[in-house]
């Protein structure tokens, strides 16, 4: 027998996806299950409030005030807080640097822990299985695959974040920006590169 009931909710819902997502939310807030104003605020704080652009300003920062550099290599967890970057997925922040010697990377071996207060939702290449496996066995190739090639004496050091530490790393500065802002700075600064699989954006 054919599966025509249309009684069934999802059979109320349209194909479109952005029509299908308004149609649950209205269906959910009849049944008082949810409170549009709350799901407002959450969609706004994670389009324009919590994203990469907070942990670009925390690099410009560190690049521009040695002492801040110091405290966050330190501790970064109340520095962080200090700048009201905290919460959820990022209760315990470690800063790593990249140097001429040592590239840090980081990953999630076991599930996809990312610092979402200083870089939002994680990518989807984060969360997939091949990155998680490779990214610990052959790092090198992993990074060439990103476009990152590194001098063969630099070392690669790899992170894997937890439940209970969430890492960012602190990518060289661009040489030629000695004159440039905060605010040119974190221009410069990558999602990818505070993973460690990008480097910042070259100075123009």
């Amino acid at each position: 027998m054919p599966h025509d009931h249309s009684d069934h909710p999802h059979a109320l819902l349209p194909p479109e996806p952005a029509l299908r997502v308004k149609a649950l939310e209205t269906i959910l807030t009849r049944k008082g299950l949810i409170d549009p104003a709350a799901l407002d605020e959450i969609i706004d704080t994670y389009q324009n409030k919590v994203g990469p652009q907070n942990g670009a300003r925390v690099v410009a920062r560190a690049w521009s005030d040695p002492a801040f550099k110091a405290a966050m290599l330190e501790d970064a967890t109340p520095v962080v807080a200090e700048l009201g970057y905290y919460g959820r997925q990022g209760e315990h922040m470690v800063v790593v640097e990249n140097t001429p010697e040592q590239h840090n990377m980081v990953v999630c071996t076991l599930c996809s822990c990312y610092p979402w207060p200083l870089l939002g939702i994680p990518p989807g290449w984060y969360k997939s299985d091949a990155y998680r496996a490779r990214a610990v066995r052959e790092p090198r190739k992993v990074l060439a695959e990103f476009g990152v090639t590194l001098a063969e004496d630099t070392a690669v050091r790899v992170w894997d974040s937890t439940a209970e530490i969430r890492y960012l790393v602190l990518p060289m500065r661009p040489e030629g920006t000695e004159g440039l802002g905060e605010e040119e700075l974190a221009a410069m600064v990558t999602r990818d590169s505070m993973i460690g699989t990008g480097l910042p954006k070259e100075a123009s």
